[in-house]
């Protein structure tokens, strides 16, 4: 077969490269979404009003302690609910499965977040990395500890007076370190507009994902 001379070299040059398909991937769905904003503000509330039960300050200026402390034992109760209800959605159950694994490069992650160390290839991660699922795991047994605490000094009839006792100590200061914890994770959120923006959108920039998430890839979706 002959071909006009030059004929290969304009049409080469006026095709366009292949390019992304999207400069955005999804993360989240609107299910996993929904959930973590549920949960988010049930959390917000029992730190809110276990401030305002604590703090004699906040205490006076509030009032009304009465229906404080019902707001607070009722949103306590209420946290576990948005994530047993979304367990319907198999994107979340998959997500649970991912942040219940810790493999080498998640190691690896928290030995680089130690030393602070920021260069390219420091921190692998997957689509959460391991200050995430630290993270996760701390809220989870946290918030199990707490209930049973809280409903042994709600339910007074339920255990001896030592007992009782015991869940105030342990309800009291368990719930001041994770308030810090809670704070610590919503700075970390505000030092990211990126990742606020896939909780809120459900969707992230390709080139971020790629760089703060290297081993995620979107066939795990």
């Amino acid at each position: 077969m002959t071909s006009t001379p030059g004929s290969a070299g304009p049409t080469a040059a006026t095709t366009p490269p292949p390019s992304d398909p999207s400069p955005r991937v999804r993360r989240f769905t609107a299910a996993e979404r929904m959930v973590h904003r549920a949960t988010a503000w049930l959390v917000l509330i029992c730190i809110a009003t276990a401030a305002c039960l604590y703090v004699p300050q906040l205490a006076e200026l509030v009032g009304r302690r009465r229906l404080v402390v019902t707001v607070h034992e009722w949103s306590g109760l209420l946290i576990p609910v948005p994530l047993l209800a979304g367990l319907v959605s198999r994107a979340l159950r998959a997500d649970l499965s991912r942040l219940n694994r810790f493999g080498p490069h998640d190691r690896q992650w928290l030995r680089a977040a130690l030393r602070r160390d920021r260069s390219p290839g420091s921190r692998p991660a997957a689509k959460f990395n391991a200050g995430q699922k630290l993270y996760a795991a701390w809220i989870a047994g946290a918030v199990l500890v707490m209930l049973g605490t809280g409903l042994l000094m709600w339910f007074t009839g339920l255990a001896p007076l030592v007992w009782r006792t015991g869940a105030t100590f342990v309800h009291d200061w368990l719930a001041l370190a994770t308030g810090i914890v809670v704070a610590g994770h919503m700075a970390k959120a505000l030092a990211d507009p990126e990742a606020r923006r896939g909780m809120r959108t459900g969707s992230v920039e390709r080139l971020w994902a790629r760089s703060e998430h290297p081993l995620w890839r979107e066939p795990e979706e």
